[in-house]
């Protein structure tokens, strides 16, 4: 959650589906007062006699938006952190949780209504450039950063500063890491695979034999898990069709590949390689791959994985392996295993952009938010709070680079605290061996290109976004689940449907928009 970096109406559901599988949990999503954290101390950061000290001496709290349901332990972890950052920078956070089912209706509404809040969090899925684009963000200048954000400024490697630049200027502190990698692959139950004598799971056609074996011999269980029914395409296509052709999406069905310098664009549903997935996807339908109430389907395949519902799930590289360590510590007679369906393709990262922090335009303390910003990225004692909780109580620490988690670990760790991801990011003492072998061999594969970096601004042609979006629902969806029949005849549907969309001027729009890059870059 879908490269997925910045796939609108279409890979962006899929992504911020893999978000949702790395903090997703029990909350609400109404406002929340953070405790109250009057400093007791005198503010390390407070104003001094020095003609450059800055001056903290009035109080301030800082509102801030964060997606993600509200951690049980809020107000335990936030006292402390507030506590810090009372006597540091003279600042308390009083935070407000937008839930993953809805966040992408009020996201935009709090810009639009011009509400009172001073830091939120954005990502290149989550509306960075839309909103950057209407002047929603502060723009950070230089200046600004090297003077309130002095650690970021140091620490932040040039290319994420200009990963970050929505028409040359930066409006958000990116995340600080590097190697995350968005590529999907696949969680199963290797247990069962041994039990059938199947072949290892290493392509499209191995793991169909899989699953058509589950569907026939395991009664009850689903072989195939999907995430959400609101996606526009298959959680599978980011695999066997995106990553394994070497292509990048951009908006709606569009795409490019990789490889390609001149950068063209061309809608994957009428490239050959899709219809050919299609009677894949048809085949494996017939033969009990998925359940045929795929869309009425209100089920989370993480949770479904670990009561063994289905036999298999698709998704990021943490986010799989997050809940393979999960099922080998509580449920280790579940045997689970990770399967690269395209292992010769090329691997992407995430750009920096993947996760960030920005400041509300109308912010009225911009500055000690960039002081705050910066004390969560770079300040080992903040850092490990909010990325955490507190040390005893949901973790205990390994040195400075390793952490356990306890068992109260879920009650703080569900919101998207990824903004603040930076060196100081400890490793799990769970991380499986598997993962870090992939993560060792995907390594090498990275792939790196000029439009790697390349967002595209639909503010011209948003309506026309949005009509397609909705008949890729209508007509795209069924095709991919394999309820249609006649593929041939579903696909002639879903094309006229999306040419009567304005699907051809939203691909001249793309194409004007990276013909533009290119000639500046």
């Amino acid at each position: 959650m879908l490269k997925n970096k910045k796939w609108g109406a279409a890979l962006t559901t899929l992504l911020a589906g893999s978000m949702i599988l790395g903090a997703c949990g029990n909350g609400n999503d109404t406002a929340s007062n953070s405790p109250s954290a009057s400093p007791s101390v005198k503010p390390e950061a407070a104003a001094s006699a020095s003609p450059n000290a800055i001056d903290t001496s009035k109080a301030v709290t800082l509102k801030m938006v964060m997606l993600g349901p509200k951690p049980v332990d809020y107000d335990l972890v936030f006292g402390e952190i507030n506590k810090v950052l009372g006597a540091k920078v003279n600042a308390t956070l009083q935070t407000e949780f937008l839930d993953w089912s809805d966040w992408k209706q009020k996201y935009p509404l709090k810009f639009a209504a011009n509400e009172d809040f001073d830091i939120i969090y954005t990502a290149n899925w989550a509306l960075y450039t839309n909103q950057a684009n209407k002047d929603g963000f502060l723009e950070l200048t230089d200046d600004m950063l090297s003077k309130y954000a002095p650690q970021t400024w140091k620490a932040m490697p040039k290319v994420s500063w200009d990963q970050a630049r929505v028409k040359g200027k930066v409006y958000m502190i990116p995340q600080n890491k590097s190697n995350e990698f968005i590529d999907k692959l696949v969680l199963y139950r290797e247990d069962w695979r041994l039990k059938y004598n199947l072949p290892p799971i290493t392509d499209g056609a191995s793991f169909a034999q899989y699953l058509e074996t589950i569907a026939k011999n395991e009664k009850g269980v689903t072989p195939f898990g999907l995430e959400s029914t609101t996606a526009t395409m298959h959680m599978l296509d980011t695999e066997l069709l995106v990553q394994k052709n070497n292509w990048d999406m951009v908006e709606g069905p569009f795409a490019f590949k990789t490889e390609d310098a001149a950068g063209k664009v061309f809608n994957i549903y009428e490239t050959a390689e899709f219809k050919e997935l299609l009677s894949y996807y048809k085949t494996l339908a017939d033969n009990g791959g998925w359940s045929r109430n795929v869309l009425t389907n209100k089920s989370n395949a993480k949770d479904d994985f670990k009561a063994g519902k289905i036999a298999a799930m698709a998704h990021t590289l943490s986010s799989v392996s997050s809940i393979m360590a999960d099922m080998n510590k509580a449920q280790p007679d579940m045997k689970v295993a990770l399967a690269d369906l395209v292992p010769n393709s090329h691997k992407t990262s995430a750009i920096s952009t993947q996760n960030g922090v920005a400041i509300h335009a109308t912010s009225k303390n911009p500055e000690r938010a960039l002081m705050v910003l910066d004390l969560l990225q770079n300040d080992r004692q903040i850092h490990d709070l909010i990325m955490y909780g507190i040390e005893g109580t949901h973790y205990t620490a390994g040195g400075n680079d390793k952490f356990t988690k306890m068992d109260k670990f879920a009650n703080f760790n569900s919101f998207t605290n990824w903004g603040w991801s930076s060196p100081l990011n400890r490793v799990d003492t769970s991380y499986p061996q598997a993962a870090q072998d992939i993560e060792k061999q995907w390594l090498g594969k990275v792939y790196h290109y000029k439009l790697e970096t390349f967002v595209f601004d639909n503010s011209k042609v948003v309506n026309e976004v949005a009509n397609v979006s909705n008949v890729m629902v209508r007509y795209g969806v069924p095709l991919e689940y394999g309820l249609v029949k006649d593929l041939d005849k579903g696909l002639a549907e879903l094309h006229s449907q999306l040419k009567a969309a304005g699907v051809d001027k939203i691909q001249a729009e793309i194409q004007s928009q990276i013909d533009a890059f290119l000639a500046s870059n």
